[in-house]
């Protein structure tokens, strides 16, 4: 077993690292501090991984995981999470599918055990798929047909942004693919993608890293070895264009607009995308950011606003393409091309003019307070080492991301300002129907 260091949160928190001969890659964190563990298992399998005729599986199968396994009968994981004291959950992502508990220490075996058996034989029946489907169809009635902006615009916006089946379909799966899925569909799923070799077992908190290894190797050394998929190729040509859309929502209150622009690769790219980060903190977290200062408070032509980069809003778990995304929500009166003029200009004003350090180091405080929030509960820190070490092959960089970001330059943040080009940015505009004023 090897140790390494970083910035920040790895000098408090060193993470170790092994691997298995079925190729699972280990990391541990351990903090004394307080009688908890966590334990997360982060497969290397997201949206981004699914077929064509197969939208949604990678979600489908996140379900399926929690319906038993080959010695835990169906409900029984949760009931022993439970009744240790603890919590559990399971999330997809473009990139990974990943499940955790957090429970007290000396019940990690039994989470250990847990997660194992899964791994190995998950329940996959005729019974559970199509109870699985019939909860992951209501799931999507609930989130996003019958909801306000509920496709808009992490589900709508790829569509125009991007080109490949990879990057653009719906990732929460159409009713067609969902109902047409076959056991032999999750049986081949799971062979393929759930392999011990294509997922990162992270363990934090109280924990022994002796007696911890000991336990891994007894409960996943077990899990036979199968071939790991290639990691998909999901990076596309820059765009030329731009590229514009039009939807329709029934029940929205007041229109949106959305822009998307293609940002520097998040693994290949890490320093000049950071840039990118901040840009997006800068331009509209904050009473005091430009968007929100110039759409809100100075030209009241929004409600609402935000910038992100990456789908779910977590710059760091996410590989190429990806995007930063403003999104405003605005009243009915304003036209959309006045706040499209508008969100052009305060991005070409940082382009030109720049920003002052002074700004920039408070929204880079702002940005840093945020991630040491997230990794202040053993939770917390266990999901980010784990997602770092999946996304970018380092555990150690989700403790070093701070400082980094606080090293970042205000000719970074311009620069990136200058990626966004008002002649590549792709525009989702969503009108209301339905009498919605």
């Amino acid at each position: 077993m090897t140790a390494a260091t970083g910035a920040d949160l790895t000098v408090r928190h060193p993470v170790e690292r092994f691997s298995l001969d079925n190729g699972l890659r280990v990391v541990l964190a351990p903090d004394r501090s307080v009688p908890v563990v966590a334990v997360s298992v982060f497969y290397d399998v997201g949206m981004r991984n699914e077929p064509e005729g197969r939208t949604g599986f990678a979600h489908l199968f996140e379900h399926m995981m929690f319906q038993g396994s080959a010695h835990v009968p169906k409900m029984e994981h949760a009931r022993l999470v439970q009744a240790a004291g603890g919590t559990f959950n399971g999330s997809t992502h473009q990139d990974y599918t990943n499940y955790f508990e957090a429970l007290p220490s000396e019940a990690l075996e039994r989470a250990l055990f847990l997660e194992a058996d899964r791994m190995a034989a998950p329940a996959i029946t005729e019974e559970n798929l199509r109870n699985q489907i019939d909860v992951v169809k209501e799931e999507i009635r609930v989130n996003v047909l019958n909801r306000p902006y509920g496709a808009f615009p992490w589900l709508q916006l790829p569509q125009i942004a991007f080109e490949s089946f990879a990057n653009t379909h719906d990732g929460y799966g159409s009713f067609v693919d969902l109902e047409s899925s076959t056991v032999e569909d999750a049986t081949d799923f799971f062979s393929r993608f759930y392999a011990p070799g294509n997922a990162v077992l992270c363990i934090g908190g109280d924990l022994d890293a002796g007696e911890t290894e000991r336990l891994v190797r007894r409960y996943f050394g077990a899990v036979d070895a199968r071939d790991v998929p290639p990691t998909p190729n999901t990076g596309e040509p820059s765009p030329t264009t731009v590229r514009r859309d039009v939807v329709e929502d029934r029940l929205a209150p007041a229109p949106a607009v959305a822009l998307g622009w293609r940002v520097p690769d998040p693994v290949g790219d890490l320093d000049t995308y950071l840039g990118t980060v901040l840009l997006a903190e800068l331009l509209s977290e904050g009473d005091a950011s430009r968007l929100e200062r110039r759409l809100v408070h100075d030209d009241r032509l929004a409600v609402a606003q935000s910038s992100y980069v990456g789908l779910f809003g977590d710059p760091f778990d996410v590989r190429d393409a990806t995007l930063l995304t403003t999104q405003v929500h605005h009243p009915a009166a304003v036209p959309v091309a006045d706040v499209l003029a508008a969100v052009h200009d305060e991005i070409g004003r940082v382009a030109s003019e720049g920003v002052t350090p002074e700004e920039l180091a408070r929204v880079q405080a702002r940005t840093s307070a945020q991630l040491l929030r997230q990794a202040d509960s053993v939770l917390g820190r266990t999901l980010a080492f784990a997602a770092a070490e999946l996304v970018h092959g380092r555990a150690e960089l989700a403790g070093e991301l701070a400082t980094r970001l606080a090293a970042v330059t205000p000719d970074q943040v311009q620069t990136a300002a200058r990626g966004l080009d008002p002649g590549t940015a792709a525009v989702l505009e969503l009108r209301t129907t339905g009498g919605a004023k």
